[in-house]
């Protein structure tokens, strides 16, 4: 496997308690091989000109295990936000599954963003870190239609394959989220998907999920986005530039509509779909010593 330096990389989140609660974020890889079509990451700000291309870090372990001890404070450790850290490459280079075990080893917690059921493989490290500290398994999951989701999310695990992930992940007594984001105008922001997908997570035992209604598009990213609306869904990208033009955030002409059905249909399930009640239940029981939220 290629490999790119690096100095550190379990980085400090800038605002204290970040996304779902989480202290520090830790990517190991870079680029993504998905090749989903909204990929926020392919903006230029990121600085990564082959984005399909993944590499890994050089001395991942190490630079982690070095990182986490040199931590003043414990905390929940967030992965994905840049490369899904269950990349098809996970399964040979095993370098999420190790840092899991140095996550467990120095008593840190983790939340972990995927498409993949590969995060199944490693339910065991995820449970002996839940014996001490929060864990949260965050599947992101458009849509429950397998073919609309081969044409944005091509080289992805299909969605039943995630769904089927979290059922195994809540049976071993893991909590679980739904990332319902971003929801694409006009191709996946119908209401009965949205509450197909509701369904669905019911079936599945799991207790989250958080939405957003809509998606972001920038310069190069968009470009991207609309070569793919070109080729699987013509004539849309006339009504994205109609309706959003340059615009960063593109929200749902729908969004109020979608998250009144939404919320309403997560609270008759029993599942928590707002910021502030997700990370708090998820680290209920930990909320003393150095893993306090605020």
């Amino acid at each position: 496997m290629e490999t790119i330096p690096a100095k550190t990389i379990v980085t400090a989140m800038k605002s204290g308690a970040g996304w779902f609660g989480a202290r520090y974020n830790m990517n190991i890889y870079r680029g993504c091989s998905h090749g989903c079509i909204y990929c926020d990451s392919r903006s230029e700000c990121y600085r990564n000109d082959d984005f399909d291309r993944v590499y890994a870090k050089e001395n991942a372990l190490s630079i982690i295990r070095d990182d986490l001890r040199r931590k003043t404070r414990t905390g929940v450790v967030s992965t994905g936000a840049m490369s899904d850290p269950y990349n098809p490459c996970e399964r040979t280079e095993q370098l999420t599954r190790h840092a899991l075990e140095l996550l467990a080893a120095y008593g840190f917690g983790a939340a972990i963003a995927t498409k993949s059921d590969l995060i199944c493989r490693d339910i065991d490290v995820l449970r002996e870190i839940h014996e001490n500290a929060p864990v949260l398994c965050k599947l992101t999951v458009t849509t429950v239609d397998d073919a609309l989701a081969k044409k944005i999310e091509p080289n992805a695990p299909p969605p039943s394959a995630r769904l089927d992930a979290l059922a195994r992940l809540a049976d071993a007594g893991l909590p679980t989220c739904i990332l319902l984001m971003p929801t694409l105008p006009w191709i996946t922001d119908g209401t009965e998907a949205v509450l197909s997908l509701v369904r669905r997570a019911k079936e599945a035992h799991v207790q989250f999920i958080y939405p957003a209604f809509g998606l972001t598009l920038r310069d190069r990213q968009r470009a991207y986005f609309y070569e793919a609306l070109d080729r699987e869904f013509p004539n849309l990208r006339e009504k994205y530039v109609s309706r959003f033009g340059t615009r960063y955030e593109c929200a749902s002409p729908r969004a109020r509509a979608l998250w009144s059905a939404f919320s309403a249909a997560c609270d008759e399930a029993g599942i928590f779909c707002r910021m502030r009640d997700i990370t708090r239940r998820y680290q209920r029981g930990y909320d003393g010593g150095q893993l306090t939220l605020y």
